[in-house]
Formats: C-alpha cells, sequence, structure tokens
C-alpha cells in the first residue's frame, strides 16, 4: 500500500512540474552573437506572434495573454531581453551591449520565422519601434501599447515635463507603473507583479543602446500595419503621447485600455488580449 501511495505521490509531482510549471519554466537558451538568450516558444504551426517585455518586466510579464493567443492558434514567443530575467550575456561570442532590436532579429533567424506580428508594451514598445524601421520586410503587422515608443522630440519632451512632476521618478514603482484601481482591489495581483519585477532586471547589466534615434519624421516612414493601446490611467506614457505617436503613423489603429496603467496587459488581459487578437485577424 505504502508503495502504491508513494508511486502515485510520484506521478502527480511529475503532472504538476510538466502541467503547472509557470511558463518561466518552459523555455530555452538560443546561443546568440554575445547573448545566451532566454526564450519560451508555444511552438505549433500558427503564425508566429513576439511579445516584447516592459522595462519592469521579462518574459512571465506575459503569462496572461499568451494561454489566449495560442487558443487563437498563433504560435507565440518570448524572450529575456540582454541583462533581464534568465538571458546570459556572453562577451566570449559576440560584441557587448549589442542592440535589443539587433538580438531579436537574431532570434527571428534562429527561430526560422519568416514574417510575424510584433507586440511591445512600454519598453518593449521602443524596440518594437526600431525594429519595424530597421527590418520592416518581416512584419506583418506592428501593436505598440502603454509607450512613449522614446521618440525623441522637443515639443514632446516639453510637454512630457510640464505633465510629470521632479519628484515622479523618485515614486515607488507600483504607483508609477500600475493604475490606482489595480492597487486597490488587486492586492495578489500586485504582489505577483512586484515578485516578477524584482527578479527582472540584472543589477549592473550594461543598458543596451538604441540602433538608432526615433523622431516623428522616422514614423511617417512605417508602412506596416500598426495598432497602438494607450491605458487611460497610465501616468508614465499619458494617452495623449500615444494619440501623438498614432497621428505621425499612417493608417494606424489607436484604441484605448481602460482602467488600467502602464502595465495594461497585466492589469486587463481580457481586453488588452481581445483588442490584439481582433487586430490581428485583419492582417493574415
Amino acid at each position: 500500500m505504502y508503495r502504491i501511495l508513494a508511486a502515485l505521490t510520484l506521478i502527480i509531482a511529475i503532472a504538476t512540474i510538466v502541467v503547472g510549471a509557470p511558463q518561466s519554466q518552459q523555455g530555452r537558451y538560443a546561443d546568440l552573437p554575445g547573448v545566451r538568450l532566454w526564450f519560451t516558444d508555444t511552438g505549433g504551426g500558427g503564425v508566429p506572434l513576439v511579445l516584447l517585455h516592459a522595462n519592469t518586466g521579462n518574459s512571465e510579464s506575459w503569462q496572461y495573454n499568451i494561454p489566449a493567443f495560442e487558443k487563437a492558434g498563433y504560435r507565440v514567443i518570448t524572450f529575456d531581453r540582454r541583462g533581464w530575467g534568465r538571458s546570459m550575456a556572453n562577451p566570449a561570442t559576440g560584441p557587448q551591449p549589442g542592440t535589443v532590436a539587433e538580438d531579436l532579429h537574431a532570434l527571428a533567424n534562429f527561430l526560422r520565422l519568416e514574417k510575424f506580428h510584433l507586440v511591445g508594451i512600454a519598453g518593449g514598445g521602443f524596440i518594437a519601434l526600431v525594429y519595424v524601421l530597421t527590418h520592416p520586410e518581416r512584419l506583418i503587422s506592428l501593436v505598440v501599447a502603454a509607450s512613449t515608443g522614446q521618440v525623441m522630440d522637443p515639443m514632446l519632451a516639453e510637454m512630457s515635463a510640464r505633465s510629470r512632476p521632479p519628484e515622479f521618478n523618485g515614486m515607488a514603482v507600483q504607483f508609477r507603473e500600475i493604475s490606482f484601481s489595480y492597487l486597490a482591489t488587486q492586492p495578489e495581483g500586485l504582489k505577483k507583479w512586484l515578485d516578477i519585477k524584482s527578479r527582472s532586471q540584472q543589477p549592473g547589466a550594461p543598458a543596451q543602446p538604441a540602433l538608432h534615434e526615433k523622431t516623428f519624421a522616422k514614423l511617417e516612414t512605417i508602412k506596416t500595419p500598426a495598432l497602438l493601446l494607450p491605458a487611460d490611467s497610465d501616468l508614465t506614457a499619458p494617452p495623449y503621447i500615444m494619440r501623438m505617436l498614432g497621428s505621425h503613423i499612417r493608417g494606424s489603429e489607436l484604441h484605448l485600455i481602460p482602467e488600467a496603467g502602464h502595465s495594461a496587459n497585466w492589469e486587463q488581459p481580457e481586453i488588452f488580449n481581445r483588442l490584439v487578437l481582433e487586430f490581428l485577424s485583419k492582417h493574415r
């Protein structure tokens, strides 16, 4: 009897590891120039969809989004940026610190992705815009959510300065990144978000530079179908900024995510997933 119970316990434990393991434990490494890049890939024959995490997150930040995108038939790919999460810089195999857009391109080649959809949120939106400006031939569509795009423009910088107090960057990260609604009503979700944030950016990791400066003039050259998703309570990338970006990307769509801050995909995953999927369905 004891042996039977022990065997059953072992079977249950193995099933928990295989089936119930967090997304972060189901990935693997790609040995790319200058980095061992940790990525996750749902696999399958669906159209590839690459997700770029925020500066306060890593590939685990997409755990409320991946299942919906996979269920819709997409092959969903995430990765930890160099200096974030589990990715490990390897100076012996390539230049440091490289750029995220180059790492993304190397991963796309490693996975033999001929064309794919690209979604970037917050800091991931910076990279998404760089990539579409550098390799438009590889993208089917582009989604930028809750992001300033890191666009360099004097008028935009002046407007941001008028709307942001000097103490803003010194505020606790949850007050800069998370809506008051979520802070008030979702203590467990906040705890989980803060845990991921604490394991994201590696101490002392060199910041990866942008491949080139982004301007409104460059945004006007984008021909890839684009969707912009501002969040109504985002203090870091307020909706007015994303509307300005959208006005310079011809034919782009814009939809406002309600009751959400800078981490809109985490705070309002159902709305985020629906808006992204509706957009992707128009651009197969």
